[in-house]
């Protein structure tokens, strides 16, 4: 197995390059003018571009200009990201624990809810329980992510006034930034950070923050997993070994929860570990409909100014993402069956 994961660490490289040459690629179907605009910083220097083009070489062919990012990318540098005026290393760093935060809490429960849900549904196949299932995982499948975000909003801030949007309240944020020496950041992330600073009070705060874009994440995401545990679920229970296994004397418990749904998992892992990867790439609307400023925020205002660097820099951290998952998922899918074999 160790040379199967080396192996596959060692092809990382070779996806990575592949990503980075497509995404190079679409963003040179820009003209350089309209590249050029990214470098602007006020209207003044409107006027400059023909300029900036010749200063950053944005004239000059495709595989020049490429090369020429793969070198400042070796040596460490990854640009200047015009959205967060500072390093794209720096900044990355600076947004990610905010999603890694909210992606910390959701993935956990999309996982357990979706399982638990689909193994309820497959067992109690065309009861309530099933039907109630279907209809939550069409809803939830079916609803666009902002508008459920929305919805929440409205209604758990806009009228119950329980769950604010941002990432911790004002007064908490004045009190660390005024007191420095008080409260230590260790992780970036402050549900963490405040267990470790003895501050309650400021986890407290940062669930509170975190309750509607959980929620909104799990209800979106969990109905695919759901649907994919239901049917498989039905299916390991129609076999013969199952249905010997009635008809000796085992209990249900047994029979499904030990048997059954153990085989079942295993197309539940495939779609639980892509969901895990989307997770992080498709927390973009939550993150800007609660304010949370992390790396879907960065990235959609990335976007929308044209902050090349940054654009490049996050679409290789999700494609490593990507790659790293799908060997987690082959390396459960020997655990969970002896019979698949990683050589």
């Amino acid at each position: 197995m160790t040379a199967y994961i080396i192996r596959r660490l060692f092809l990382l490289i070779f996806v990575l390059v592949g990503v980075s040459v497509l995404i190079f690629g679409i963003l040179m179907t820009f003209s350089p003018e309209r590249r050029a605009m990214a470098y602007v910083e006020s209207p003044q220097q409107v006027k400059d571009i023909p300029q900036i083009i010749e200063q950053h070489g944005l004239n000059d062919p495709f595989y020049i200009q490429y090369f020429r990012w793969l070198k400042q990318i070796a040596t460490g540098n990854l640009g200047w990201s015009f959205v967060a005026a500072d390093t794209v290393w720096d900044a990355f760093w600076y947004y990610l624990p905010i999603t890694l935060e909210l992606n910390l809490f959701a993935i956990p429960l999309i996982i357990i809810i979706g399982i638990w849900l689909g193994t309820q549904a497959g067992i109690h196949k065309d009861t309530w329980i099933d039907h109630s299932t279907r209809i939550f995982a069409i809803i939830g499948w079916s609803l666009p992510t902002f508008l459920f975000a929305l919805i929440m909003l409205m209604l758990f801030y806009g009228y119950f006034s329980v769950f604010p949007p941002g990432i911790i309240s004002d007064h908490i944020q004045m009190f660390i930034l005024k007191n420095p020496d008080k409260f230590k950041v260790y992780t970036g992330m402050y549900t963490i950070d405040g267990l470790l600073n003895g501050r309650l009070d400021i986890t407290l705060d940062a669930l509170r923050h975190l309750a509607m874009p959980v929620l909104t994440q799990v209800v979106v995401v969990v109905a695919l997993l759901m649907r994919v545990m239901r049917s498989s679920m039905i299916e390991e229970i129609s076999k013969d070994f199952v249905i010997t296994a009635r008809a000796k004397g085992a209990d249900k418990k047994t029979v499904y929860f030990k048997h059954a749904r153990k085989n079942a998992l295993i197309p539940v892992v495939t779609v639980a570990g892509w969901l895990v990867a989307f997770s992080m790439e498709g927390s973009i609307s939550v993150e800007i409909i609660f304010n949370r400023r992390g790396i879907g925020w960065w990235l959609a205002q990335s976007a929308i100014s044209l902050d090349i660097p940054v654009l490049m820099g996050v679409c290789l951290f999700f494609g490593m993402v990507y790659v790293i998952t799908n060997l987690a998922i082959d390396i459960l899918y020997a655990a969970i069956d002896p019979r698949i074999r990683l050589t």
